[in-house]
């Protein structure tokens, strides 16, 4: 390899005459991927998803999370190669739903949900980071807990602030060492492994009542939360050189390496330690390591866990930061959040609210909201676009012979299409309802009226403006 392919953005700018640099290749983008995907959440939700099956048939979650994200992984697949612009799920509602009617209220309401998904996602790898840094430290006070994660969240910013030559080591590095963590965890568990201690399971585990579907329901949330990341680099699709194969590519190697890595990681955990005592834990990978190694082994793997969850939050920060840049630069929201580095060429406006509001966010109890914003995620962006790539296909044929033959992208290049279409997009649907259908009600009212509230803010700016559906016809 010539050199070390670029992660993150490294020319953005305003103005309309001018273009991102494509220059992410494979590597970066399945390394942005892959970062977003680890983060710090199997190592503080497999505790989680024991207690909401009950016992080690958690697993079971696991795989159905894998098969429904790599279903979905196709459907990000084919529109992300399809209109590789930067901004993922915004760009592919508007543009396939009318950007002047339905799909403008689309492009808001998911701009609406990621101002607050954004910030909680990056709180939630800083607050697993100060979980592990209390296994360190359990002399710590829970105020300083709290401030210690929004600092990292600042720090992150800090981190960003600056040309993408000069990030691109970090992201790379951190990967690195997030991987070979992970494959540690594993050998460490698979050379002890003990199958009576994994396989334990409690009398009737498998019985097929309403309990187990509605605990399989709620693992299988945790799991596809914890896969989720594989479209990171859709946000930053028009920095990506050779879209059409790289974007697909880095999305489904993503999910297949990663998903071997947590079937391997909880695998390894319950092989080790007692699903019982697994399920209580508030580090289980360090009480993990604790078995094998005593405390040395358990201080050891939570400093690379807490790497881990910077890396998390980092990169998080990296691509939401990009969704209000893109609106702004379409005049879809504020024209401030458009503005860019004089040097560097990067959003600066952006970066910074995302980042602020991140550390804000460190000082709110998450497990409530994530549970509602998985289901808003789910109720009006993951299942709407499953819905596009099936009935909206010569919309998303004509956006390819736009973006691509007209503008000069790759002039020869030929449509990706998902294998067996329609199958994986239906598999992703039906996944995507069954984890809303056994979701707890009130998460499901409470997405409702988080959806109700957007509704109505995009409503009242298009009745000011006489926009879709006020227009005023002459």
């Amino acid at each position: 390899m010539a050199g070390v392919p670029p992660v993150l953005p490294a020319d953005i700018t305003v103005a309309a005459t001018l273009n991102p640099r494509r220059e992410l290749g494979f590597w970066g983008a399945l390394s942005a991927n892959m970062l977003n995907m680890v983060g710090i959440g199997p190592f503080i939700t497999i505790p989680l998803a024991l207690g909401a099956m009950g016992g080690p048939q958690a697993l079971i979650g696991w795989i159905l999370g894998a098969i429904i994200s790599l279903s979905d992984g196709f459907v990000w697949a084919e529109l992300g190669a399809a209109m590789p612009h930067s901004g993922g799920s915004y760009q592919y509602l508007r543009r396939l739903f009318d950007e002047k009617k339905l799909g403008n209220m689309f492009g808001f309401l998911f701009l609406w949900q990621s101002l607050m998904n954004g910030p909680l996602n990056v709180a939630a790898g800083a607050v697993g980071f100060v979980s592990y840094l209390s296994y360190l430290f359990p002399q710590l006070k829970a105020t300083t807990l709290t401030l210690s994660a929004a600092a990292l969240c600042l720090l992150n910013t800090w981190l960003l602030y600056r040309n993408i030559r000069k990030i691109q080591i970090i992201s790379l590095i951190t990967t690195g060492i997030v991987v070979a963590s992970l494959l540690w965890i594993i050998f460490a568990g698979m050379t002890h492994f003990d199958a009576r201690i994994a396989f334990d399971f409690p009398p009737g585990a498998f019985n097929m009542t309403t309990g187990f579907l509605m605990g399989l329901g709620s693992t299988t949330l945790i799991a596809v939360y914890d896969y989720g990341g594989y479209s990171n680099v859709c946000m930053l699709a028009g920095e990506v050189k050779q879209p059409r194969k790289v974007i697909p590519r880095s999305i489904l190697w993503a999910i297949v390496l990663i998903a071997l890595l947590y079937c391997g990681l909880n695998l390894s955990i319950l092989g080790v330690v007692p699903w019982r005592e697994a399920m209580v834990s508030k580090a289980v990978v360090a009480d993990f390591m604790a078995h094998l190694y005593g405390r040395t082994g358990g201080i050891i793997v939570a400093i690379l866990i807490m790497i881990a969850g910077w890396g998390s939050a980092y990169v998080v920060l990296l691509g939401y930061s990009r969704i209000p840049y893109a609106a702004a630069l379409e005049g879809k929201f504020f024209k401030i959040f458009a503005a860019v580095h004089p040097k560097g060429h990067f959003p600066t406006v952006s970066l910074i609210v995302m980042g602020v509001a991140s550390a804000i966010a460190c000082f709110l109890s998450l497990n409530a909201l994530i549970s509602v914003l998985i289901v808003v995620q789910t109720l009006f962006q993951y299942s709407f676009q499953c819905l596009a790539v099936i009935f909206r296909r010569k919309q998303l044929q004509e956006q390819f012979q736009q973006d691509y033959h007209l503008s000069g992208t790759d002039p020869g290049a030929k449509p990706y299409k998902m294998p067996l279409f329609p199958i994986p997009a239906l598999i992703s649907l039906a996944g995507w309802i069954y984890i809303v259908t056994t979701s707890k009600l009130i998460y499901i009212v409470m997405g409702m009226g988080l959806f109700a509230v957007g509704a109505a803010i995009f409503l009242g700016l298009a009745f000011h403006q006489k926009d879709w559906p006020f227009e005023v016809k002459s």
